[in-house]
């Protein structure tokens, strides 16, 4: 299980004395029990891996956004901050597919669902999530399908 992992690298992390690595996995930590807490009020998560790789992504996501927004904003030094907590973040993450893969992913979920243009959108985007959310960025996705339709 990937909390298992975490809990390992933290260990690791603070015997080894990698201050930076061992606060950025006390914040996956901290994120994981803050959707815990939420889940509690919601149906019970079939697999727990799920869920934690749903917050990875998000908390990847959000760095990566930051990393955006500090470059624009000349703050290279609070870029490089966010983009080592990316890279610690990704170590937990599932390989994720490449653009040849995800290309692929599509045009199968296409054939089985009949799509052809737009309007099918949704229907492709709901499958494809079933199917590969736990090894696919969902943002990077959208465009590839939006793509793959037009």
């Amino acid at each position: 299980m990937i909390r298992d992992d975490i809990k390992t690298a933290l260990v690791t992390a603070m015997k080894g004395g990698d201050k930076a690595g061992t606060a950025t996995i006390r914040l996956i930590q901290s994120a994981i029990k803050n959707r815990d807490i939420e889940a509690r009020t919601q149906a019970p998560v079939a697999d727990d891996d799920v869920l934690v790789v749903e917050v990875l992504q998000k908390m990847v996501k959000q760095r990566r956004e930051s990393i955006e927004m500090y470059t624009q904003g000349n703050r290279p030094e609070l870029a490089a901050a966010e983009a080592a907590e990316v890279t610690v973040i990704e170590r937990f993450l599932p390989r994720q597919m490449d653009e040849g893969e995800t290309a692929a992913a599509i045009d199968a979920i296409k054939t089985d669902l009949g799509a052809t243009g737009m309007k099918d959108m949704g229907r492709v985007m709901a499958e494809l999530k079933a199917r590969h959310g736990q090894t696919l960025d969902m943002s990077k996705a959208s465009a590839a399908v939006k793509a793959a339709l037009a």
